[in-house]
């Protein structure tokens, strides 16, 4: 039966190998373990820090809304990535003349028009 070791690039004890040899490379293979314990301890608490939890639910609901979006896109080829350069210098233009309420009002009528349109057309083919 094969045995499994911690580390990896010792040669698995031998039948010649010393008391004082074994002991040792046990002692080696426990400091290894309670270095992991510790590194993996500070790990959760790093985690569970709330801006840490903040962020990760930020990268999600990004995730999420970019997937959905390429997903709209993707019949025409184009992608979240390909627009952003163009969205970025567009939104900085309308945030230094102070026209993003503005905007937004506009990007909600004509979204509203748009679902108002979709939903007559599928009426109408019904």
């Amino acid at each position: 039966m094969e045995e499994h070791h911690i580390i990896k690039h010792e040669a698995p004890p031998t039948a010649e190998d010393s008391l004082a040899e074994r002991k040792a490379r046990l002692l080696r293979q426990a400091e290894f373990y309670r270095v992991g314990i510790v590194h993996a301890r500070h790990s959760i608490r790093e985690g569970a820090r709330p801006e840490a939890l903040f962020h990760s639910a930020i990268d999600h609901a990004t995730w999420a809304v970019r997937s959905r979006v390429d997903k709209v896109l993707h019949p025409t080829g184009v992608t979240v990535s390909s627009i952003m350069p163009y969205a970025a210098t567009i939104l900085g233009f309308l945030n230094r003349r102070r026209l993003i309420k503005p905007a937004l009002a506009i990007v909600a009528v004509v979204a509203g028009v748009a679902y108002f349109i979709e939903r007559r057309r599928a009426r109408l083919a019904h």
